[in-house]
């Protein structure tokens, strides 16, 4: 039953995410391609070698300047070409071998060590990890989390591989509707994740064993289990490096949602710049973050699926935790007959003392 249940929720999270995806082509049908002798009549004149010299030393005159808001900027500027070359030089390559790099990481790993599989049969008595509040929440943040990857990297990489594919008119749609759905879903994720590490903040404050777990690479250096609370030391490491990098990512991202606050063009290029960055590094470890949480490791979907994992897997990953807990267990029999409704309001409060 919690296998199905689990399940269900996956298809439900990939069903949402395939209607957005849908979205980004059908977005403004309507957009048609733009009109040559339009484009012709309001095109700027051909810019000479002086008139760059003139650009880059800033010497330019009214027709090549920015007037809004008191600006100074110039509209050909340097500036802009830097933060042109950083992003196709650096920023792009990067993204390639951060995701690339961690894809080929994690199919190695799934064919030489495969599964984590329990080290014990399940016993069959369940233990509540994840309230319902929190799985929500969860489910949520991972869902925009994987939309805004995907449009951050179609917004990236998409006129290399679909604009070639399906010409101008629809490239133009789909890049439309990709922005769109970017711009506005990224502050609704910002605003959630941050509900989300405050929520779960106090299982990930560092503890002197999860040293020991870091030197044992998780329990795969040795034959011993490693020792570990409700959090062990890489998922506090994921809440960490969310609660930094993450908060970066949003912070520049509003920069850039909100162009209309006094920031000038050097603070968006710069913006920009961090965003990329850290959400493509974001992505690439996330991927190894949905590896663990799926087929990498047994049962751990379930726990964020239904809110309860069998008491074999909380001792094989969460020792510490589960003697604290262990008298909390409930029977599957019970929980599949209605004895305790499927995750409550709280996890199990470990023994004082």
């Amino acid at each position: 039953m919690f296998v199905s249940t689990a399940w269900a929720g996956l298809w439900r999270m990939v069903a949402l995410t395939l209607v957005l995806l849908v979205g980004l082509g059908v977005t403004q049908p309507a957009l048609a391609q733009a009109d040559p002798d339009r484009e012709a009549a309001t095109a700027a004149a051909g810019v000479s070698p002086d008139t760059w010299r003139q650009v880059r030393s800033g010497e330019t005159g009214p027709n090549f300047r920015d007037s809004r808001a008191d600006s100074t900027y110039n509209l050909v500027n340097a500036s802009g070409e830097t933060w042109r070359q950083w992003r196709n030089r650096w920023i792009s390559p990067f993204g390639l071998i951060a995701i690339g790099g961690m894809l080929v990481v994690i199919a190695l790993f799934y064919l030489i060590v495969g599964r984590k599989d329990l080290s014990e049969p399940r016993t069959g008595r369940k233990l509540l990890r994840w309230p319902l509040v929190v799985r929500a929440i969860h489910w949520t943040v991972a869902t925009l989390f994987i939309v805004l990857a995907l449009t951050g990297l179609n917004l990236l990489y998409g006129k290399f591989v679909f604009r070639p594919l399906f010409g101008d008119g629809i490239w133009a749609a789909m890049m439309s509707g990709t922005k769109l759905i970017h711009n506005y879903l990224g502050p609704l994720f910002g605003i959630l994740l941050i509900v989300l590490l405050a929520r779960v903040l106090k299982h990930n404050w560092p503890k002197r064993h999860d040293l020991e777990w870091f030197k044992k690479g998780g329990g795969m250096v040795g034959k011993a289990h490693v020792d570990a609370g409700f959090a062990n030391a890489g998922e506090k490491a994921w809440f960490w490096l969310l609660a930094t990098v993450g908060i970066v990512v949003i912070a520049s991202g509003v920069v850039l949602d909100f162009p209309n606050y006094g920031q000038g063009r050097d603070t968006m290029q710069w913006a920009n710049i961090i965003h990329a960055v850290g959400a493509l590094g974001l992505t690439a470890v996330a991927l190894g973050h949905i590896y663990i949480g799926t087929i990498g490791s047994e049962g751990s979907f379930e726990g964020m699926a239904t809110g309860y994992v069998d008491e074999t897997w909380a001792r094989d990953h969460h020792n510490l935790w589960y003697e604290e807990v262990k008298d909390q267990a409930i029977p599957e029999e019970r929980l599949a007959a209605g004895g305790q409704p499927s995750g409550g309001s709280e996890a199990p409060t470990p023994r004082s003392g």
